[in-house]
């Protein structure tokens, strides 16, 4: 004679509602999602603003540097040094300066680089190097 437990029968006629209430749940997160809160209940007269004009766009200031190592900073031929002094005085002036570097394309790198180290220095955190397309033939 074969014997059954009362538990293995116990657990055949429960009803498992874990499937259930994750249907549930997930049927109550899509309709929250879905209902949209009424913003504009209420009718209100706002007042008018006036037009801000932005301001202009800040120049750029160009430092060209030459294949013989010649430095200049918006047409005015300078040095390191002096091209340092002339930043920071820039700098102090306006916080938010922007450079662009020139060098002529038989510029040796470690002039570039020395022109970048200045900038480096004196805090200057907008710098771009400047380049020509290329011809597509």
């Amino acid at each position: 004679m074969k014997k059954c437990s009362h538990s293995a029968h116990e657990t055949l006629t429960e009803l498992n509602i874990t499937p259930l209430l994750d249907l549930a749940f997930v049927l109550l997160v899509i309709f929250i999602i879905t209902t949209t809160p009424i913003v504009n209940d209420l009718e209100l007269n706002l007042p008018n603003g006036s037009k801000h004009q932005k301001d202009p766009p800040r120049k750029a200031h160009y430092i060209t540097v030459e294949a013989g190592g010649n430095l200049w900073i918006d047409k005015k031929n300078v040095d390191l040094a002096a091209l340092q002094e002339t930043l920071i005085n820039w700098r102090l002036d306006d916080p938010d300066l922007s450079v662009i570097v020139r060098g002529d394309g038989r510029t040796k790198y470690r002039q570039i680089r020395a022109v970048l180290d200045v900038c480096q220095q004196v805090n200057v955190v907008k710098v771009d190097l400047a380049t020509e397309a290329a011809d597509k033939k």
